[in-house]
């Protein structure tokens, strides 16, 4: 009788502390935070970096009050040492350079940029004449922008340049089928062909490496010498007319309209520039 007692309580009491513990367990289970999910958090993307070397006070502050309005950052220099120094240490996705700076003309620092770095680089000058343009671009620089100047043609001008570089980035990790695409035009670069939409766009053999040229330096401005000597050679870096030609061909063949081009723009008295569009 006493080990038949026995064996009916520890039953009993085996199944108190199984009792106990599941309702224990259920207990703790029901205090923890809820699992969350690596879905639920965003990236946010992280702002460009423009490096401003400008020795002009007031231009900075217009530039750093627009860049701002704008979701950039910016570092700032007022120059050229120090701009080369910070090019290298900060690493910025964009350059703004003002050619008349206390130590260096800017186009000697965009020479000295040019020697290790391709970050692209857009003057902000107030020289007018269109030999310092020429000069700057063939130096080195991607865009130049007169002052004064206004914020809309300013971001326009930034986003042309991060788009560039962008896609260049994009087509380098894809250089097993190199494609380029603007809006509705696309170059394979593999295949030589050109398309306008569907739509196959036959090119002379000089039309095509004209546009190739525009096309690896998209939205970068480049000058009348600079393409006569790449197409046609150096001994035709004044033959001006042949590029007037070509580039007249070109245009009504790739553009809708070519008296309101859309994608080979003109720079006047300077050169030209494919446009970058979504």
């Amino acid at each position: 009788m006493i080990s038949g007692w026995w064996l009916v309580a520890g039953g009993w009491l085996l199944v108190r502390i199984v009792h106990f513990v599941t309702n224990h367990e259920q207990l703790a289970t029901s205090h923890q935070p809820p699992a969350t999910s690596h879905h639920s958090y965003k990236m946010l993307p992280v702002p460009a970096l423009i490096l401003v070397i400008e020795d002009e006070l007031e231009i900075r502050r217009f530039l750093r009050a627009s860049l701002a309005a704008n979701d950039y950052d910016m570092v700032e220099c007022v120059t050229g040492e120090e701009g080369i120094r910070l090019a290298a240490m900060r690493q910025p996705d964009l350059i703004m350079l003002d050619l008349g700076l206390p130590d260096m003309d800017g186009l000697e620092v965009t020479r000295r940029l040019r020697e290790w770095s391709k970050v692209p680089i857009l003057v902000l000058s107030a020289r007018l004449k269109e030999g310092d343009k020429i000069a700057a671009l063939d130096a080195g620089a991607d865009d130049y922008l007169t002052k004064p100047f206004g914020v809309g043609e300013l971001l326009a001008r930034i986003r042309v340049a991060l788009r560039r570089v962008a896609q260049g980035t994009q087509n380098g990790a894809n250089a097993a089928e190199p494609v380029f695409v603007t809006g509705e035009l696309k170059l394979d670069f593999v295949h030589r062909q050109v398309f306008v939409g569907e739509q196959e766009v036959h090119l002379t053999p000089i039309e095509y490496k004209l546009l190739t040229l525009l096309a690896q330096n998209a939205g970068k401005v480049l000058t009348h010498q600079q393409l006569l000597r790449e197409v046609w050679g150096p001994g035709y870096a004044s033959e001006s007319h042949y590029l007037r030609v070509y580039m007249a061909q070109l245009r009504r063949k790739l553009e809708l309209d070519s008296a309101r081009p859309r994608y080979v723009l003109t720079e006047p008295g300077v050169g030209y520039r494919l446009a970058v569009l979504s």
